[in-house]
């Protein structure tokens, strides 16, 4: 028989509610990645691709856009690129580190790089020249969330407009806490 352990209640934490505003529910982020993945279909599917997921903000939006585009009869490869320039702060080092990189060869394949959040370009900026470098033909680049000071340059194609707060939920983090979020956040007071 299976015991299932029952929490310990003692240690009180206050609902996620009290701490974050919901920006969108799930269903406001199923139809943006619908929407994103009609409008890049049909670039897509032509030619040979690799979706290249940036790890690991990136993962929860990376599977929901590939299972859009085989509901659209594009399958492409996926492969993964683990940066890291946050650490557990709220602004990037400026410093791009390579955890992982690319398990199969690009040379010659057109790549959509797939990111979380798009704010200095710097993350996205540094992976396509990394593709590129690899052999790549041409790299487009995605992100599920694009912040407002951002310059439009450098980027393909975006999901949603966000406001200029600290976002969780749906794979991104505040310190490695609160990527599983079924919504996306914002930290409140950000």
């Amino acid at each position: 028989m299976l015991r299932i352990p029952v929490p310990n209640r003692s240690r009180w934490r206050p609902p996620i509610t009290d701490t974050v505003d919901t920006l969108l529910t799930q269903a406001d982020i199923h139809a943006r990645v619908e929407a994103l993945a009609d409008s890049l279909a049909p670039r897509l599917s032509k030619g040979s691709w690799t979706a290249v997921v940036i790890l690991l903000g990136a993962t929860p939006f990376a599977a929901d856009l590939m299972r859009a585009f085989s509901r659209r009869g594009i399958d492409i490869g996926f492969d993964a690129l683990w940066l890291q320039s946050y650490a557990d702060a709220r602004e990037s080092s400026g410093r791009m580190l390579i955890h992982a990189d690319v398990m199969r060869p690009v040379e010659g394949r057109g790549i959509l790089l797939i990111d979380d959040v798009f704010d200095s370009g710097r993350t996205i900026a540094f992976a396509r020249d990394h593709m590129l470098h690899k052999g790549a033909s041409e790299v487009l680049t995605c992100v599920f969330a694009r912040k407002p000071d951002a310059a439009p340059e450098g980027l393909d194609a975006w999901a949603w407009d966000a406001p200029a707060r600290y976002l969780v939920g749906y794979g991104m983090d505040d310190a490695g806490a609160m990527r599983g979020l079924p919504f996306v956040g914002a930290i409140k007071g950000s």
